[in-house]
C-alpha cells in the first residue's frame, strides 16, 4: 500500500475512534497495538510496544509534569490566586478596561504557576464574568479577554505541553521552556494593549465605575502582600534554570516546594488541601503519562511503515524553503485546532514534523517556540475549542455560543499577529535560551 493511503488509513482510524468519545491515549494506543502487530510479526512486534511503552515513561527528563501539575492544584486550592486577583483590582483603580486587564494580569499570573488553560478560563468566569455583566461590560470586553488570557497558560512556564513537547521531539526542556517566556509576554502586552485602546475608543465596551479609593501605600501592600509571592514561585521554577542552578527536573521540585511554602503562609495549608491537591495530581499525571507511551509508539508506527522517510523524500522534493516549511506547518497545527484538543494535536503532528526540521535545518528551539504559540490557538478556535465550551459551562444561560465565537475572534488574531512576529524575528524565540548559563 503508498505511504499516503497508510497515512489516510492512520488518521482515519484515529478520526473515527474519537467520534465515538474513546480517550484519546487508548484510541492512540489501540492504533499501535493494530498497526505494529500487523507490520512487525505478532507477538515480536507486540513484545517490542511493551518494551517502547517502558522506555517512554522511565525517563527522568518527564518528572517535571507531575511537578509542574502539583504546582498547579496547590495554587488553585490554597486560594493563592484568588488572593491575587483580588489584590490586582485594588491596584489598576479606574483604568479603561480595567476588569478585562484584571483578567489578562491575573491569566498571567496564573500561567506562571498553573498551566492548565481551561482551569484559567474556569476560575476568571467565576469570579471576573459575574461582575462583569453587572457592571455593562460588553460580550467582547468581558468572556474575550477570559478566554485570550486562558492561552497564556501554555505559553508561559510551567508549562506541561511545553515539556511533553521537548519530550515528545526529544528537545532540550530548558531550552523549550525558555523559548516560550518571551513570546508569551509578548502576547500578554498585546492584550492589554488591545484592551485599553479599544475601550479608550469605545468606553461603551467597559463603562467606568466609581471605585474604594486607595492610598498609593495600601496598593503597595496589597502588592507586597499578595502579587509578589508569584514571583517568588516564578524565581523558583524559571530563575533556577536561567542562572543554571538547577535543571528542569529539580527547578519543579523547587517550584512545588515554593508552592507549599506559599500555601503555608498564607494560610491556606491544611489536610483537606493537600488531599485534593494529590488526587488531582495523580490523576492528570497518569492521563499525560498514558499520552506520551501512545505518542512512543506512534512515532515508530510511522517510522516502521515507511511512511516517515517517505513523507521526508515527498516534502524535500518540494523544495521549500525552511521558512515557508514553518508556515505549512503552523497552517497544518492552526486548522487542526479547529477540531483536536492541544495534547491530539501534538501526538499527531510532533512525530511527523521533526524529522521535516531537521531535513530543513530548522533551528528545533525556534520551531518549538512558533509552534506551541499555534497550540495556543486551538483552545478558542472554533468550533471545537476546549477553553470555549469551558466558558459556556461558567456563563450565564443567556449567552450563546456564537456569541463566545466573536469575543474569542480579536483574540485569535492577536495570536496570528504574534506567530508572524515570531518567524519573522527568530530572536523572539531565541534570545533567551541562547543567555541561559550552564
Amino acid at each position: 500500500m503508498e505511504w499516503y493511503l497508510l497515512l489516510l488509513l492512520f488518521f482515519g482510524t484515529l478520526f473515527v475512534l474519537m467520534m465515538t468519545g474513546l480517550p484519546v491515549a487508548f484510541g492512540f494506543m489501540l492504533i499501535n497495538v493494530l498497526a505494529i502487530y500487523l507490520m512487525w510479526g505478532g507477538q515480536i512486534g507486540l513484545g517490542q510496544l511493551t518494551h517502547s511503552i517502558f522506555e517512554s515513561v522511565a525517563n527522568f527528563a518527564l518528572l517535571p509534569i507531575p511537578m509542574f501539575v502539583l504546582m498547579g492544584e496547590l495554587t488553585y486550592h490554597s486560594g493563592i490566586m484568588f488572593n491575587a486577583l483580588s489584590a490586582i483590582n485594588k491596584i489598576l483603580g479606574r483604568m479603561p478596561g480595567r476588569l478585562s486587564l484584571v483578567a489578562v494580569l491575573t491569566g498571567t499570573l496564573l500561567a506562571a504557576t498553573t498551566g492548565v488553560s481551561m482551569g484559567t478560563v474556569a476560575l476568571l468566569g467565576t469570579s471576573l464574568l459575574p461582575d462583569m455583566r453587572k457592571l455593562g461590560y460588553k460580550n467582547s470586553m468581558s468572556l474575550g479577554p477570559i478566554l485570550g488570557s486562558g492561552g497564556l497558560a501554555i505559553m508561559i512556564p510551567p508549562s506541561n505541553l511545553a515539556v511533553l513537547f521537548a519530550a515528545l521531539g526529544q528537545i532540550s526542556i530548558g531550552a523549550v521552556l525558555m523559548s516560550i517566556i518571551v513570546p508569551g509576554l509578548i502576547l500578554s502586552v498585546l492584550y492589554m494593549l488591545y484592551i485599553i485602546i479599544r475601550c479608550s475608543l469605545q468606553p461603551s465596551l467597559a463603562p467606568s465605575y466609581e471605585t474604594a479609593g486607595l492610598r498609593a501605600s495600601e496598593k503597595i501592600m496589597a502588592f507586597v502582600q499578595h502579587v509578589l509571592p508569584i514571583g517568588f514561585i516564578v524565581f523558583m521554577v524559571i530563575g533556577v534554570i536561567f542562572v543554571g542552578i538547577a535543571t528542569p527536573s529539580e527547578a519543579a521540585a523547587t517550584g512545588a516546594l515554593g508552592c507549599l511554602l506559599l500555601a503555608l503562609a498564607s494560610r491556606g495549608l491544611n489536610w483537606e488541601m493537600l488531599k485534593k491537591s494529590f488526587l488531582g495530581t495523580l490523576r492528570l499525571t497518569v492521563m499525560i503519562f498514558m499520552i506520551i507511551t501512545g505518542a512512543k509508539a506512534f512515532g515508530q508506527a510511522l517510522a516502521f511503515s515507511g511512511i516517515s522517510s517517505s513523507l521526508i523524500d515527498f516534502v524535500g522534493s518540494l523544495g521549500l524553503s525552511p521558512v515557508l516549511l514553518l508556515i505549512g506547518m503552523v497552517v497544518i497545527m492552526v486548522f487542526l485546532g479547529m477540531f483536536m484538543e492541544c495534547i491530539c494535536m501534538m501526538m499527531i503532528s510532533i512525530p511527523l514534523f521533526m524529522p521535516l526540521v531537521h531535513l530543513a535545518g530548522i533551528n528545533p528551539i525556534w520551531f518549538a517556540g512558533v509552534l506551541m504559540l499555534s497550540i495556543t490557538m486551538a483552545p478558542i478556535s472554533p468550533p471545537f475549542g476546549l477553553d470555549l465550551f469551558t466558558m459556556r459551562g461558567v456563563a450565564p444561560p443567556d449567552i450563546t455560543m456564537g456569541e463566545i465565537y466573536k469575543a474569542a475572534f480579536p483574540f485569535l488574531v492577536l495570536q496570528a499577529l504574534l506567530i508572524g512576529l515570531l518567524i519573522a524575528f527568530p530572536t523572539l524565540v531565541l534570545w533567551l535560551p541562547k543567555m541561559m548559563i550552564g
